[in-house]
């Protein structure tokens, strides 16, 4: 005669239609919901519920773990700053650039076409002159007086961002600019990079990127032209960006800044 396991009680006996321990009928048992049956635990095998509970389980504890380690490595990149390029001096590089301004000017009055071919040294000779860096009292403008006007509350403006500044260099490479910038957050200094090509469209200078880092870790490219297209873009800074009519090009070539006026 066949052996049968009562599914209650887990004792077993030679056939029958009930258990001859526990007395429960066999085709009229029905288990709770949710509770293991005798046999199951006296076998040692968990039901499926709790298999896929303890699963749910280990996986959320070594998701929080690997969580916990990106994000340390995440920031440990961006507070990672990369040195800042060396950028060639020359005592009299910012004359040099100043003259050619005055050149390009002077052109416009007279309605003559005028090419300025700035180098990387002149540019940023003539840049560390106006930009307004943090801790240091703005300097003269082009026409020799401080900018004094103060920016609208709302998003952050070109001299909002500015006045965290410390440091920026410019780079020229062939085609494209590279900027760096270190800034202060929060009393922590950070820096910035970003490559791109520079592009005049409908009387408007704008940046292409093309490649961008904050500290050492890399920015993806949709997030850059995000933030790139934000600063240019917006209606605060949309029109510090407008060039004279007379401007009609300006981008890099051969290593140097070609301001082309018309």
């Amino acid at each position: 005669m066949r052996s049968v396991t009562c599914p209650k009680c887990g004792a077993v006996q030679e056939g029958g239609k009930e258990c001859l321990r526990c007395g429960v009928i066999f085709a009229r048992y029905r288990p709770q919901a949710g509770l293991p049956r005798k046999d199951e635990e006296n076998s040692g095998t968990p039901p499926p519920s709790r298999t896929v509970l303890g699963m749910l389980l280990r996986f959320y504890r070594v998701f929080r773990w690997v969580s916990l380690g990106v994000a340390l490595v995440l920031i440990g990149l961006i507070l990672r700053q990369p040195p800042l390029p060396r950028i060639e001096s020359d005592p009299r590089a910012e004359e040099r650039a100043a003259e050619k301004f005055r050149e390009m000017q002077q052109a416009a009055d007279s309605g003559q076409p005028y090419k300025l071919q700035l180098n990387e040294t002149e540019l940023n000779s003539w840049l560390g002159r106006r930009i307004v860096l943090a801790g240091k009292p703005p300097a003269a403008g082009i026409e020799g007086k401080p900018d004094s006007s103060s920016p609208p509350a709302g998003d952050p403006t070109a001299e909002q961002v500015r006045s965290t500044v410390r440091d920026v260099k410019i780079q020229l490479l062939d085609d494209r600019l590279r900027g760096y910038v270190i800034f202060d957050f929060h009393g922590k200094d950070l820096s910035l990079m970003i490559e791109g090509r520079l592009q005049v469209r409908s009387g408007y200078l704008r940046l292409e990127p093309t490649a961008g880092k904050l500290g050492s870790l890399p920015l993806p490219q949709a997030s850059l032209e995000s933030a790139v297209a934000r600063l240019f873009d917006s209606p605060e800074n949309r029109e510090k960006f407008r060039l004279p009519p007379e401007i009609g090009d300006v981008r890099v070539q051969g290593g140097e800044l070609i301001v082309s006026h018309r």
